[in-house]
């Protein structure tokens, strides 16, 4: 560990500054404005056009974003994507107007990319032909800096001091045409994240962590895209009430009716029809539809050809043989869960307790997140079953075979090793 990684806890960040004396009020924060004004929306192929040989001609780094309409829609699309880049200025992007963005992706290949909470964006831009080789994730960044709060708007606050306009992050981003203040507010979110990256870059330098930020940043680029989720009813919100098989079913054959409605429609499944409501009629296993009109969920606005489909999927579920209903829960791939441990193997539950305060004792002192030094799941497989012979070498793979990054493996490694041995 460096000296500036062992006094990264003790010190505060020099990039959020110190608080002013008590007899002297805080500066107001001034308001973010656009410098160039809102861009015009970009929406069919000849502006994206301009706007390619625009990005294209630019310098250094693209600032990302893209809003989705998450709780509206079906799916997680991206309903408007805004780039910055100097030489460039600021271009809003409809992909509903546009939808194949690969053209623009491909001008910015060899590119670094800045976007905040990468992970959240990555997918839909990949779905319209955006993929970055190479990133730079400031809510990221921030946590690995030891900001308390990484949101946008607060990392731009405590870094830039700037306020950002609030208000329209959850709005329904499909509607058309966007309204102005919507528009702005977009833009904004981009104005200035080449600032917001160049400083915490120097914060991280400063701390000696950018070169772990950078392993990090690399591994969310080459991540491949996350496989579809097994069994996703099960996942239903309430789930942990519904323990009969047959019940099981029930809340299967709903969940698949209301997402094939959902798709269809191209509407968020919770407006077809609640979690709930789904975990009600899985308990209830209302006869018939007069039944189900009275659980919660299913009232007097329901028509009756959509209660009487219900009912069927209900019906479906109670008339399948036992052989075909859902087990209950799902198969672990890993260890059980942690509250098990002391009946199951004491040993293994005295090594997590080591190995657990040993990992928090050190992301304190480094001034980060216990998660973004390794993450929870890594430590309960490699205290489940650690290494045969413990080693430096063998604790090191063992991490390492569980995805653990070179600078997680070299900081935690030592730690782990003796957690596991004091406890063998």
């Amino acid at each position: 560990m460096t000296d500036a990684q062992e006094t990264a806890a003790d010190t505060s960040l020099r990039t959020t500054g110190g608080a002013p004396p008590d007899d002297v009020a805080p500066a107001p924060i001034p308001l973010l404005e656009p410098r160039e004004g809102i861009p015009p929306v970009v929406a069919s192929d000849d502006a994206l056009a301009g706007v390619i040989a625009a990005f294209a001609a630019g310098s250094g780094p693209v600032a990302v974003d893209a809003e989705r309409a998450s709780g509206y829609r079906y799916g997680q699309r991206a309903y408007l994507v805004q780039l910055r880049r100097d030489g460039a200025g600021s271009a809003l992007v409809d992909p509903v107007g546009c939808p194949d963005l690969s053209g623009l992706g491909e001008a910015l290949r060899g590119t670094e990319w800045i976007l905040h909470a990468a992970t959240q964006d990555l997918p839909c831009l990949r779905e319209i032909g955006m993929t970055p080789t190479g990133l730079f994730d400031t809510e990221l960044a921030g946590r690995l800096a030891g900001f308390p709060r990484v949101g946008l708007g607060a990392m731009v606050e405590s870094v830039l001091g700037y306020s950002l306009e609030k208000g329209h992050s959850a709005v329904d981003w499909s509607t058309r045409p966007l309204p102005d203040p919507w528009l702005r507010y977009a833009a904004l979110d981009v104005e200035l994240l080449i600032d917001l990256r160049n400083a915490l870059e120097e914060e991280l330098d400063h701390q000696g962590k950018l070169e772990w930020a950078q392993e990090e940043f690399s591994a969310i680029a080459a991540a491949p895209p996350a496989p579809p989720r097994q069994d996703p009813w099960r996942r239903t919100s309430g789930m942990h009430k519904v323990r009969r098989r047959r019940q099981m079913a029930v809340v299967r054959e709903l969940w698949t009716m209301r997402d094939q409605i959902a798709q269809r429609r191209d509407i968020s499944p919770g407006k077809v029809l609640g979690d709930a409501a789904i975990v009600e009629a899985a308990l209830t296993l209302p006869p018939n539809a007069h039944a189900l009109t009275a659980l919660t969920g299913f009232g007097h606005r329901m028509g009756r050809r959509q209660l009487e489909q219900w009912q069927a999927a209900v019906d479906r579920a109670k008339e399948l043989p036992d052989a075909e209903l859902p087990q209950p829960g799902q198969p672990l791939a890993g260890p059980p869960p942690p509250r098990a441990w002391a009946d199951k193997d004491p040993a293994a539950a005295a090594r997590l307790s080591a190995a657990r305060t040993a990992v928090s004792e050190l992301a304190e002192r480094l001034n980060m997140p216990q998660e973004n030094l390794i993450t929870p799941d890594t430590v309960r497989r490699v205290c489940w079953e650690p290494p045969k012979k413990l080693t430096p070498d063998t604790v090191e793979n063992a991490l390492a075979g569980y995805g653990a990054r070179r600078w997680q493996i070299e900081q935690v490694a030592p730690i782990l090793l003796r957690a596991l041995a004091s406890e063998a």
